[in-house]
């Protein structure tokens, strides 16, 4: 029987309290959320925390969506069934609507956290390729204060973080750019299931119709969630085609580190990162275009 090892549990009010007892724990205190992450690693032993601090108390605190005239702020206690049912992430932001219908099952939805997903840094995670695809910045809280980190910065490698031990990440900001839209697309085994590959991609589009610029956020495909620059470089300026997109995702393909493994082969994995950006990008494009016509049916 699979069992973790003998730890200590407590429950923290507030954010502020949440930072003091890491704190005062030290480096073998873990904060828990959902938990559909950490407690299999606890089970397996490859996660040993001699702490355990709950943070499901936070949620009035830390679980929200916000919009302001210049980004979206999203709590790191926002549960996926949340990010899943909003209507401003729906309608600014539809990339994370793509991204939680394929996430998991419903009981994994109503529990798991952004803030979760984000920190276990699994390079197979879902909302690290969305939040990579739109150039998120990331709050980390401390002792110290607050400071805001790009995702670049964020992710050190797998299964690791910016977020220091006496440190928690609070919130997720999206910045808006206008003429802009973005989707999401995987490939799992079944339903719910780790991606074999994903993408994400986001697009804008200048007065003339041309691309402004272009993101693209590949998940499962390397030893953490990588954005390809060089997809947006070589997409800046051009006319959104499927000669542009298919030269993106030859781009991507080229460029991504899967290994093979148990879900695929490298080839395979490759073939999907090319693949699933093409599809992405023409996604977020046919966005765009749905929503110039609706402009001009008003």
């Amino acid at each position: 029987m699979q069992v973790p090892a003998p730890l200590e549990y407590t429950r923290a009010a507030t954010v502020a309290d949440a930072i003091a007892l890491l704190e005062r724990l030290g480096d073998g205190a873990r904060i828990i959320a959902g938990g559909h992450s950490l407690l299999p690693m606890m089970k397996l032993r490859l996660a040993t925390p001699e702490y355990l601090v709950d943070i499901n108390d936070l949620h009035p605190e830390l679980g929200y969506v916000r919009r302001t005239p210049t980004e979206v702020r999203i709590g790191a206690m926002t549960r996926h069934r949340e990010l899943l049912e909003s209507d401003v992430l729906a309608e600014h932001l539809p990339i994370f609507r793509d991204a939680e219908r394929v996430i998991a099952d419903p009981p994994v939805r109503n529990r798991g956290t952004l803030g979760g997903a984000l920190c276990q840094a699994d390079p197979s995670e879902d909302l690290s390729s969305v939040c990579t695809t739109l150039n998120a910045r990331c709050v980390i809280r401390g002792p110290s204060g607050e400071r805001v980190v790009t995702m670049e910065e964020f992710y050190r490698g797998p299964y690791e973080t910016a977020v220091g031990p006496a440190e928690m990440l609070t919130e997720v900001r999206v910045p808006l750019r206008p003429c802009g839209s973005n989707a999401y697309a995987k490939v799992d085994r079944r339903a719910g299931d780790w991606a074999v590959a994903a993408a994400g991609a986001a697009l804008w589009l200048d007065p003339d119709g041309l691309i402004l610029d272009a993101r693209v956020g590949l998940a499962a495909v390397g030893p953490s969630t990588t954005g390809i620059p060089a997809i947006s470089a070589a997409l800046r300026g051009r006319p959104p085609s499927e000669q542009a997109f298919e030269e993106a995702g030859a781009i991507a393909a080229a460029t991504c580190a899967p290994t093979s493994d148990g879900r695929g082969s490298e080839a395979y994995k490759r073939h999907l990162a090319g693949e699933l950006t093409r599809r992405t990008l023409r996604s977020a494009y046919e966005r765009l275009r749905g929503q110039d016509r609706d402009r001009g049916a008003r």
